[in-house]
């Protein structure tokens, strides 16, 4: 196994992981958020969708200034429940992953990522990938907080 094939079983590990946790919220509660200045659990759903799409369009244009003129399909978008989401994300998701299968591992170490007006930083596209996949993890983490805070059940994710 290479490279872009662990960074591969990666995201789909971390997405299968989400999406137990993001089916196991009661549509009820998708709207509750631990604060006034916090994202609901369907804003960050959603934010964690949207954010795959912009990422992968941040590196096929090799940074951020590709997102100053981008049509983003998911601000046109309504939330309505986690299967919609997922559904209408789902060709966008496969696109990402069908890109990065393309990469070859050279390029993991020697293309860069030009965030600097973006974000701040320039990074190695293998660590921007990283990054994304972490990114994903993260928020799946707060969610299962915010399922604790809440007093509802949370998935078992570890196996």
């Amino acid at each position: 196994m290479h490279a872009i094939d662990l960074i591969i079983l990666n995201f789909e590990e971390i997405r299968s992981r989400s999406i137990k946790v993001w089916q196991s919220i009661p549509h009820e509660m998708l709207n509750w958020k631990p604060d006034e200045d916090a994202l609901t659990c369907a804003e960050m759903i959603r934010h964690l969708l949207q954010a795959e799409y912009l990422f992968h369009q941040i590196l096929i244009g090799r940074g951020g200034k590709v997102l100053s003129h981008l049509h983003n399909p998911f601000e046109e978008k309504q939330f309505i429940s986690v299967d919609d989401e997922l559904t209408f994300a789902k060709p966008f998701r496969e696109e990402f992953l069908k890109y990065i299968k393309t990469m070859r591992p050279d390029e993991l170490e020697n293309i860069e990522i030009d965030l600097l007006d973006a974000g701040g930083y320039i990074k190695k596209l293998g660590d921007m990938l990283l990054r994304i996949a972490y990114h994903e993890s993260v928020h799946t983490g707060q969610l299962l907080d915010y399922m604790r805070t809440m007093g509802i059940d949370r998935p078992h994710i570890w196996d």
